[in-house]
C-alpha cells in the first residue's frame, strides 16, 4: 500500500542554461520520497530518449514507476522555461504529449489503497487524463487538489467540479483570488477569501501560499500564519511544490497543523534558494531557517 499517490504531468523543465525533470506530480512526490513517504505517481512519458531518462531518473531516487505509462504515439512532456530578474518562473507547456492520455490501467486499486490522493488542474487540459482523474476521484480516500494554474489549460467550470471533489485545496494567493471573483466575489482579506472557498465547496483544509510571505492554513474552521522566511531566491520552479509535499508529510506524521505549516514554509524557501524544483534539503538547514 502506497501512503501517497499524485497524479499528473511528469515532464522536462527546458531553461535556457539547462534541462531539469519536473511537473508538480512528480515535484510533490519527490519531496515526499525524500521523507521516506511511500509514494506512487501515475502519469505517462514518450518512447524516446527524454521519457527514457526521466524513468531512470525516478528508479534512482527510489521511487515505482510501475504506474507511468509509456507511449508510442505522443513524446515525453516538456516545458519552456524564462525567468524574469527577481527568480519568478513563466512557462510555455508543449501539447500535446504523452501525459495527455494517461489511462485508467491498473490504476483504480492503488487510488484504492491510497491514504491521500494528490492532483492539479493542468492534467486535466484534455479529455483522456481529465476522465482518467475523475473515474480515479470516485476511488480516492482523502483527496488533496494542487490547484496550480497554468493559462490557458483551464476553465473555471473544471476547476469548480474539481474543488467540489477536493478534502483539501492549495492555492497561491494570486489563484485565490482568481478564482473568488470568477464567482462575482468581492472579499476585503485572504480570510474572507478562504472562507467563502470552505462554505461554498465543503472543503475541511484549505492552504494558501504567499510567496516570500509564507502561507495560510485553514483546517476545520481554524486559521494559521507563517510570515515566510528570509532567503535569497534563486529561482521559484518547484518551491511551491516542495512546500506541499512537506505540509502533508507532516500532516500525515500528525504534527500540528502550525508546526507541520512552519516547516513548511522553510523547506519551500530553501528551494526557492536552490537552482531547480528538486534539490537536496538537509534537516540541519531546516532547523537552522526556522530558528
Amino acid at each position: 500500500m502506497y501512503t501517497f499517490t499524485c497524479f499528473g504531468e511528469v515532464l522536462w523543465d527546458v531553461f535556457p542554461d539547462r534541462e531539469k525533470i519536473g511537473g508538480a506530480p512528480l515535484n510533490v512526490s519527490m519531496r515526499l520520497n525524500a521523507f521516506g513517504n511511500d509514494v506512487a505517481i501515475i502519469s505517462a512519458v514518450g518512447n524516446d530518449d527524454l521519457g527514457e531518462k526521466l524513468i531512470t531518473y525516478l528508479k534512482e531516487q527510489g521511487l515505482t514507476t510501475q504506474y507511468i505509462q509509456i507511449k508510442n504515439d505522443y513524446e515525453t512532456g516538456k516545458v519552456n522555461v524564462s525567468l524574469d530578474a527577481s527568480g519568478s518562473a513563466s512557462y510555455d507547456i508543449k501539447f500535446p504529449v504523452a501525459w495527455d492520455f494517461i489511462e485508467l490501467d491498473s490504476t483504480i486499486q492503488l487510488v484504492k489503497r491510497s491514504r491521500v490522493f494528490i492532483f492539479g488542474s493542468l492534467a486535466c487540459r484534455n479529455s483522456n487524463s481529465r476522465n482518467t482523474l475523475f473515474e480515479l476521484l470516485e476511488h480516492a480516500n482523502f483527496k488533496v487538489f494542487d490547484v496550480n494554474l497554468r493559462a490557458p489549460h483551464y476553465n473555471f467550470e473544471l476547476l469548480s467540479r474539481l474543488m467540489n471533489k477536493a478534502n483539501f485545496i492549495k492555492f497561491n494567493d494570486d489563484e485565490l483570488e482568481l478564482i473568488v471573483k470568477s464567482f462575482g466575489q468581492e472579499c476585503e482579506t485572504l480570510e474572507d477569501q478562504i472562507k467563502f472557498i470552505y462554505k461554498k465547496f465543503s472543503t475541511s483544509h484549505i492552504c494558501v501560499t504567499r510567496g516570500g510571505k509564507g502561507a495560510v492554513l485553514f483546517i476545520n474552521d481554524k486559521f494559521y500564519f507563517n510570515e515566510g522566511f528570509e532567503v535569497k531566491v534563486k529561482d521559484t520552479v518547484g518551491a511551491g511544490d516542495s512546500f506541499l509535499g512537506t505540509l502533508l508529510h507532516k500532516l500525515n506524521a500528525n504534527f500540528s497543523p502550525q508546526k507541520a505549516l512552519n516547516y513548511a514554509c522553510a523547506v519551500g524557501a530553501l528551494v526557492a534558494s536552490a537552482e531547480g524544483a528538486n534539490p537536496v534539503i538537509h534537516e540541519t538547514d531546516i532547523v537552522k531557517l526556522m530558528q
